[in-house]
């Protein structure tokens, strides 16, 4: 079918609106109408080249939409379900999925090679050329064609806008705070960069029973924002938030830090492990980008103290579990994600809405679809 997309054609040149031709499903997959589409600081690195992928690529891993057509071999998943992107698809059958690790599924490996995961074809072609939709996804489009496997049915009376962030956002920094940090009551836990992600982290933390919950970001629109989502105090940089923090927990400092970033750089490392207390665990949230190896780390501290520095994808957890239990959260008005959508936009407007994303004029934008664009 044809429809549009938002692609990136070259670097540092932001998106642009084009003609896309998008195949029908085949076995294994189904076809989706989007109604929303979350705008992460992820699909930004593919416009720098943070994070290599082929060109041209179609951006968008969050999304949400209804189901209009299912391939064979597709059960549990039917035309007119509700239902939200993972964007990292579980096969369930590789050596991490048989850990437990689902979010580290070996079919990450082929994530950013444009190919559909079920005939190892391009199911997306601007004119001629094969494109590479983000994460096998691409949902900064009306429509998307995708592996059983990436999509997760939702309650229909959960709002897309809403639904769409809980794709990426919500499980990746609500998990990042309760699975990988695992924030125990009475701690005192730090939030680096509150967007999208670390506002769900934050919240994890609170959930959690935090004791101290301190959000660190530069713009203060988000600090203003983070003490309504529960922050308990909050700072413009680390470099800022030490003393405070030492006299606040008595000089412990902090037991949870984590990072959660639009770009992380090693060199942030150093004061994030500052901030953390002796044994204490800090969560590299935020991604770097493929080429960067340089880290400043004080390693006689970092052993001395026997602190941990842990990674984090997804909220270390298995999108098809952690979703429906995070959607019952918010349902249930403990887990604050309307409030989360500051802003949405057409897809015409994609690059004003990154250009917020960057001001920090947002915690998490939103392309919505309608009838104009189907």
């Amino acid at each position: 079918m044809k429809t549009k997309g938002a692609l990136l054609w070259e670097l540092n040149s932001g998106f642009r609106v084009d003609e896309i031709d998008l195949g029908d499903p085949v076995a294994d997959e189904v076809q989706i109408r989007m109604h929303a589409a979350g705008m992460c600081h992820s699909d930004y690195h593919l416009t720098t080249g943070a994070t290599p992928i082929g060109l041209p690529a179609l951006g968008g891993h969050e999304g949400a939409g209804v189901v209009t057509k299912v391939g064979r071999n597709v059960s549990g998943i039917e035309e007119g379900d509700h239902v939200i992107l993972a964007f990292i698809p579980a096969c369930g059958a590789c050596p991490p999925c048989l850990k437990g690790f689902r979010s580290l599924c070996d079919r990450g490996a082929v994530l950013l090679g444009g190919k559909a995961i079920a005939d190892d074809t391009h199911r997306i072609h601007a004119g001629s050329q094969g494109v590479s939709p983000m994460n096998l996804l691409g949902t900064f489009a009306p429509y998307m064609t995708v592996h059983k496997d990436s999509v997760v049915k939702i309650d229909p009376d959960v709002p897309f806008e809403s639904a769409a962030i809980m794709g990426c956002a919500v499980p990746t920094g609500f998990g990042s705070a309760t699975n990988v940090a695992e924030v125990q009551p009475g701690e005192s836990v730090i939030i680096v960069g509150v967007g999208g992600i670390g506002m769900s982290a934050l919240q994890g933390a609170v959930l959690a029973g935090a004791r101290h919950v301190i959000a660190i970001d530069p713009a203060e629109y988000k600090r203003e924002q983070a003490i309504k989502f529960g922050a308990t105090h909050v700072y413009p940089s680390m470099a800022e938030a030490i003393a405070p923090v030492m006299e606040l927990t008595w000089g412990i400092m902090a037991q949870k830090t984590i990072i959660a970033v639009g770009e992380m750089h090693g060199d942030m490392l150093e004061e994030a492990m500052i901030l953390t207390a002796k044994t204490g665990t800090c969560v590299v949230t935020g991604m770097g980008a493929m080429t960067d190896v340089d880290v400043k780390l004080n390693l006689f501290l970092f052993t001395m103290l026997q602190k941990t520095l842990k990674g984090n994808i997804f909220g270390g957890g298995n999108s098809h579990v952690e979703t429906p239990r995070l959607v019952g959260l918010y349902k249930s008005g403990l887990l604050k994600v309307d409030e989360m959508v500051t802003k949405t936009y057409k897809l015409e407007d994609i690059n004003d809405g990154y250009q917020d994303m960057l001001d920090g004029k947002t915690i998490r934008g939103v392309i919505t679809f309608d009838e104009s664009d189907w």
